[in-house]
């Protein structure tokens, strides 16, 4: 099995990702999660640069690489950290430094990610890695995308469904369509990728819904226990 690093989402701790680093390593497998702090974010307000967490996240696959001796990590993005570990998988610059993480990773996983947005302040650099690294840019990787359809999104009745419409409109231009409570199904996948949809299931460690107290997230057991099997591997080519 491969070592497994972790990139949490924007804005969001490290913390906040140690129940699955956890499962993880009970299921046997060598865990970490980018040691980030909601600090750790700030430099990256308002569409700047992302250079900050691909430090963060290149010297924890160093160190992993280093520590386990394996050959290749299985890097889990969330969220944000989805669109952003493309851009570290890349080998043409990024703000005048080139990552080449593709050399390093086996599989890349992304849990709720928006691959594609409206949003004026992440536009920016989502517009780079699709534009640089289209859909699943390299043949040697495994992409896998998982999305969750858990609320569709509706402008009329709770703050929470206004939310939920907004950000599904902010993302793919629509807000009337299904998705995690965050990200729309639709954005949450990628072209080449192995894509799937996860019924009930919600955007974030945190997230919660009234009337379902026990929903789950991407990363809660028995949902870790649907797609464990695409963690580790060997190479395609």
């Amino acid at each position: 099995m491969l070592p497994v690093v972790i990139l949490p989402g924007y804005l969001a701790a490290a913390t906040d990702y140690y129940p699955l680093r956890d499962e993880l390593r009970r299921r046997g497998y060598i865990a970490e999660v980018v040691p980030l702090k909601v600090r750790s974010w700030f430099p990256t307000l308002g569409g700047r640069s992302v250079t900050p967490i691909l430090r963060a996240l290149d010297a924890t696959v160093q160190s992993l690489l280093a520590a386990s001796g394996a050959p290749h990590v299985t890097l889990i993005g969330h969220s944000a950290g989805g669109w952003i570990s493309r851009i570290y998988l890349g080998d043409r610059p990024y703000d005048g430094r080139v990552w080449a993480g593709q050399q390093r990773v086996h599989t890349l996983i992304t849990l709720g990610t928006p691959h594609t947005s409206q949003e004026r302040w992440t536009r920016r650099n989502l517009e780079f890695v699709n534009t640089t690294y289209p859909g699943a840019y390299y043949d040697h990787i495994r992409y896998v995308c998982l999305a969750g359809k858990a609320i569709y999104g509706t402008p009329r009745g709770s703050f929470a469904n206004w939310f939920t419409y907004q950000s599904y409109k902010l993302t793919c231009g629509e807000g009337a369509c299904w998705g995690d409570g965050v990200t729309p199904v639709a954005a949450a996948h990628l072209s080449g990728a192995e894509n799937m949809t996860y019924e009930g299931v919600l955007h974030a460690p945190r997230s919660r819904l009234r009337d379902r107290p026990e929903a789950p997230w991407y990363g809660s057991p028995e949902i870790v226990t649907v797609w464990q099997a695409y963690l580790g591997g060997s190479r395609l080519l």
